[in-house]
């Protein structure tokens, strides 16, 4: 199993660390620390040094309620940061929605797009079909950052997660991208209560009966500190490290985190115990 992206063939048959970059001063779990372009170099290179395959560079925040980001704005947060990542030798995914934001990192050779909106928002569908390779993750997101936890998905949400990520996909797919490049992401957070997060984890399995690699982002997330106790996003590594375990237990391809070098000690004795 390969993730076909811009300049790599992602080897799937072993877990993919993707290790976060937010380029932003107000992310819920590190906002500020790598604001700026040649703190958030430094911050793609120690996450390298720390066993990450692949970075994820955002620059804007999708916490619930976060306000959107202007543009231009994000444009100069993230576009100096992706030439510089490029050179870096491991693949570079770009998280926005913003096909303009797309088209230009994917000029500045970014292998990746990371879509909380899975190509819905104007051209995103258009500009990724564009393109000859890009890898492209299709994330489930109920209504938008702005309301999506004032008014989240009512009961069981596998059905409603499943039905619409394989309608992403077939979006994708009818319009010449090949099945390679796609992998899928069920959206923890994002317009789902912390039951509801936890029962797509447990059911994380039914997810790829759909077909396509699965991506998992459970890093600090509030529904791991509501279970924990730990109000503090940053206390939330054991629980993060533990979900990241758990999702690739039940068939995650890729993982998304910030603790990049806690989660992949914790892969290694994982794998120790695989059937060779």
């Amino acid at each position: 199993m390969h993730w076909q992206t811009t300049r790599f063939d992602i080897d799937l048959s072993t877990p993919q660390v993707m290790g976060i970059v937010n380029v932003t001063p107000d992310s819920f779990s590190d906002g500020g620390q790598h604001a700026g372009t040649s703190a958030a170099l430094k911050h793609c290179e120690q996450l390298i040094r720390d066993g990450a395959h692949m970075l994820d560079i955002g620059g804007e925040s999708t916490r619930p309620g976060s306000p959107a980001v202007p543009l231009d704005e994000e444009l100069a947060r993230v576009l100096p940061v992706v030439r510089e990542a490029v050179k870096l030798d491991v693949p570079v995914s770009v998280d926005t929605y913003k096909p303009e934001v797309m088209q230009a990192v994917l000029d500045a050779g970014a292998d990746i797009v990371n879509d909380i909106w899975a190509l819905r928002r104007g051209d995103a569908l258009d500009v990724v079909v564009a393109h000859p390779r890009c890898g492209v993750c299709l994330m489930h997101m109920h209504r938008d950052p702005q309301t999506m936890q004032v008014a989240p998905m009512d009961g069981d949400v596998l059905p409603a997660v499943s039905a619409f990520l394989r309608e992403r996909a077939d979006a994708l797919m009818a319009r010449g991208v090949a099945h390679e490049r796609i992998v899928l992401d069920a959206g923890v957070g994002f317009g789902k209560t912390v039951a509801q997060n936890f029962s797509l984890l447990a059911r994380q399995r039914e997810l790829l009966a759909l077909g396509w690699p699965m991506l998992a982002g459970w890093s600090r997330k509030s529904s791991l500190g509501a279970l924990t106790g730990r109000e503090v996003p940053a206390e939330r590594v054991a629980a993060s490290v533990a979900a990241a375990l758990l999702a690739v237990d039940r068939g995650a391809r890729v993982v998304r985190v910030h603790d990049v070098r806690e989660t992949v000690d914790a892969l290694r004795i994982w794998q120790a115990i695989q059937p060779v």
